[in-house]
């Protein structure tokens, strides 16, 4: 029979070797020693998975040394099949029969009668290392009801894919946090989610103070300057538009500006979600070359001309800039969508962003920003120089608490 590796050297496609093991591999290695004896809840989606894509509510309920009795689902729910921002409901999970209850739904923080039956919560969930991608949020409030209902807390660690060295953004102001920013932490803090869960009982994030009996199954073979990309493991979407590890680089670059609903596109909608900056009063060759002159490091613009298929600009021929990241690591990310911004304010003067926007989004804009402040100094005369102190401010402080709770060099 000839193996798959075979096949793959055959058809001319190189099969990347796995560098690391997540916390489900070494849990699995050591034979599930801390859930023994313990009934198991399970907060999941489908980026849990092993290394050979098996997924952590099989790998639990089959393992006779686990006693697996109901699952939790965050945003998008535990098969992945909602769409962001819809209601989750509780339900029977039709593959193993266990219950589900849902963490986005009509509570976003487990309730003692959807605790009573479990000894200890789990946690294995792929994040993409962005304040308000909301799985951390899920994760923060599940160890505030484990803390409050005397359960234990095991995160079983993924990589973050932007890395474990990127911090961009200020920390979360009191009036806008929120479930898309839930703690006072910088718009990308360059955490694992083990990491950060170790940061939030430590630091006493979690409401109240309160702090839970928490663990982290470490992984294995992972390094602070890894990408995602640089594992070797498969990526499962995280959620819709997040199809592909390189997505979540390309999240903070335009996730902000999106918020402010149909203004521009950001290609949500189109086939490279979070990739672009697109309308039909645009000149993609003009934005493009505006944008380059800036000298970004590890950015590069270059003109396109598309017609999403939903969303923003459904069925319009749209024109803007692709954003193609030549070094992860060296681009400022967040900042790409204010130059985004600060350029179409000097080229198209009547489209200000703060002027043409939907003000009914700034809400949820200032909620992710994690500060009023952002949009309040840059609308004044639409440039990133007005905001980029603030927005850099905590970076450093962030970095040096951050280091007391690293698992990995």
């Amino acid at each position: 029979m000839i193996s798959l590796w075979a096949l793959l050297l055959c058809s001319g496609i190189q099969a990347q070797k796995i560098k690391i093991k997540t916390g489900i591999e070494v849990l699995k290695e050591r034979h599930f020693d801390c859930l023994q004896g313990k009934r198991v809840g399970l907060i999941t989606n489908p980026t849990g998975v092993d290394n050979t894509m098996r997924s952590t509510i099989d790998i639990l309920f089959n393992a006779p040394e686990v006693n697996l009795v109901a699952l939790y689902g965050p945003e998008h729910g535990v098969r992945g099949d909602v769409h962001a921002g819809d209601h989750v409901s509780d339900l029977k999970d039709a593959t193993t029969g266990l219950p589900v209850y849902s963490l986005y739904g009509k509570t976003r923080k487990a309730t003692p009668d959807m605790l009573k039956d479990i000894d200890v919560l789990v946690y294995d969930i792929q994040d993409i290392g962005c304040r308000s991608f909301t799985y951390i949020s899920t994760m923060g409030l599940a160890m505030e009801a484990a803390a409050e209902n005397g359960k234990e807390f095991i995160v079983l660690d993924r990589p973050n894919p932007l890395g474990g060295l990127k911090i961009e953004g200020n920390l979360t102001e009191e009036d806008c946090t929120s479930f898309v920013s839930q703690f006072k932490i910088p718009y990308l803090y360059g955490l694992t989610c083990g990491e950060l869960a170790l940061l939030l009982n430590g630091e006493r994030m979690l409401r109240g103070g309160v702090q839970c009996q928490l663990q982290v199954v470490k992984m294995k073979g992972w390094k602070r300057k890894m990408d995602y990309t640089q594992t070797g493991l498969q990526w499962v979407p995280s959620s819709p538009h997040i199809p592909h590890a390189h997505s979540a680089f390309f999240y903070p670059v335009s996730g902000i500006l999106g918020e402010l609903g149909g203004y521009v596109s950001i290609g949500v909608g189109y086939t490279i979600p979070f990739q672009m900056f697109g309308a039909t009063w645009m000149d993609a060759h003009v934005l493009a070359k505006h944008l380059n002159a800036l000298h970004l490091p590890g950015v590069e613009f270059r003109p396109i001309y598309l017609k999403p298929f939903y969303g923003p600009g459904k069925g319009e021929q749209l024109q803007g800039v692709q954003v193609h990241l030549t070094n992860v690591q060296a681009a400022p990310l967040a900042e790409i969508q204010f130059r985004v911004m600060e350029a179409i304010a000097e080229l198209w003067p009547n489209r200000a962003v703060f002027d043409r926007a939907d003000a009914g989004r700034f809400n949820m804009f200032d909620k992710v920003c994690g500060s009023k402040q952002i949009r309040i100094r840059f609308s004044q005369h639409n440039r990133w120089a007005d905001i980029s102190d603030y927005w850099n401010k905590d970076v450093d402080s962030f970095r040096l608490l951050a280091k007391k709770y690293y698992l990995y060099k």
